[in-house]
This record gives C-alpha cells, structure tokens and sequence, in this order.
C-alpha cells in the first residue's frame, strides 16, 4: 500500500487524517511545520504528499517551490476556502490537486485514490517504455538483453529470455503452453508442448521456483 506524508500544523486535523489513512490501509507519515515537513518530502519515502499552506517556519507554498526542485511525489495542497491565490499559486507550481478547508474525508480520499491510480499508470507506461518489465523480483530489459533476479544478474538462453519476456508481457495473465509455444517458437514448430516445461524449469533454477506460477491443467503465468 502507497505512504503518505501529511504536512499540517492543526493537531487535530492531522491526527484526524492519519487515522482515516490507516484505516484505509496506507502508511503514514507526520510534519508540523514546513521546514521538517519538506525534509521529510525529500526523504523519498513517501508516495503521495498532503500538504497545507499556512504551516510554521516554512509555508506550504514554499515547501512546494523547494520541493518540485528535486521531487515530482504528488502533492495534495489544503487551503483556506477563499484563497484562491494560493490555489492557483500552488496549482502553477505543481501541485496536483487542492482540497479547502473545512473538508469531507470521504472527498480528501477520493482524491487520493484518483492521483495514485494516474501515478502508478504513468509509472508503468515509463516503465514500458524505458524498456523494462518487471514482476516477481525479476526485471527485464527488451533493449539491453539484461535480466536481473532480486538486483543480481541472471544468464538466460535466447530461448528462456523469449520465454520469460512473453510471461511478463502477459502477467497476472495465464497462458497455455500452446500459446507460450506459439509465441516463442513460432507457429511453424510441431515439437511437444512439454519443451515449454524444460524451459520454465531452466528458468527457475536460474532465479526462484516462485517466479513462474504453474496453473495445473492450464498453463503457467508470472502474478
């Protein structure tokens, strides 16, 4: 689950929202003024940021300029309900979304949900087109050849880099031998399907038995 850090001097409206966050399962993290709040932000700990304006030492504006120097974490701002200058303000300079105060937890939520569903998208989109396919402690990389199992070097065959490319294209997704074989040998080959299994075999003696999941009576998949 994603970790927040909230940035906010009113006690009573932090521990409010640390508590609603916990119970919906993410991490938490808490700053009461904008110069330890911005030190924390930088940590790079944190997945998303909420983070209000009228803060101690540091305003939140300020902690955002400073911020998006070296950062692009998501950054929800709180502001007061008339000023409107800080929301544009905060919009212009990066921040993702406002909430005005007094506001609805079930709104403050929604939000949240919407801004780190559109990170993890442009993540993976990134990801896929850096070139890289990651999943079960393995990382790929389609242009480079390179494999990596938990950060370590793994050498694979022409044939198990194919073999295991095409279960990471496709992963959370079962796939029939027949379709693996298709795929990686192509549709003119007529060997025996069980190929497939000596291969899958090679490959988890080269990382882990839990890398590829074998369906019995379907096929194999990568979660």
């Amino acid at each position: 689950m994603s970790d927040i850090l909230i940035i906010e001097d009113e006690e009573k409206i932090s521990r409010f929202v640390e508590l609603e966050l916990s119970h919906e399962g993410y991490g938490t993290g808490k700053a009461s003024d904008g110069r330890s709040g911005l030190e924390e932000a930088l940590s790079g700990k944190y997945d998303l940021i909420i983070l209000d304006i009228m803060l101690p030492e540091l305003s939140g504006i300020e902690v955002l300029r400073r911020l998006r120097r070296e950062s692009n974490v998501p950054v929800i701002l709180l502001t007061a309900r008339d000023s409107v200058t800080d929301k544009v303000t905060g919009l212009d300079m990066g921040a993702n979304d406002y909430i005005t105060k007094p506001f609805a937890i079930e709104e403050l939520l929604a939000r949240i949900r919407v801004i780190l569903r559109t990170q993890e998208a442009a993540d993976e989109d990134k990801k896929s087109s850096s070139g890289v396919l990651e999943a079960g402690g393995i990382a790929l990389n389609t242009e480079s050849h390179l494999v990596t199992y938990q950060g370590e070097p793994v050498e694979l065959t022409n044939r198990e880099f194919i073999l295991l490319r095409i279960l990471l294209e496709n992963r959370g997704t079962v796939m029939s031998r027949e379709k693996l074989l298709s795929e990686a040998w192509g549709y003119d080959y007529y060997g025996e399907t069980n190929i497939i299994d000596v291969y899958v075999r090679y490959i988890r003696q080269k990382t882990s038995d839990d890398v590829i999941r074998t369906i019995r009576g379907v096929g194999y998949m990568i979660d």
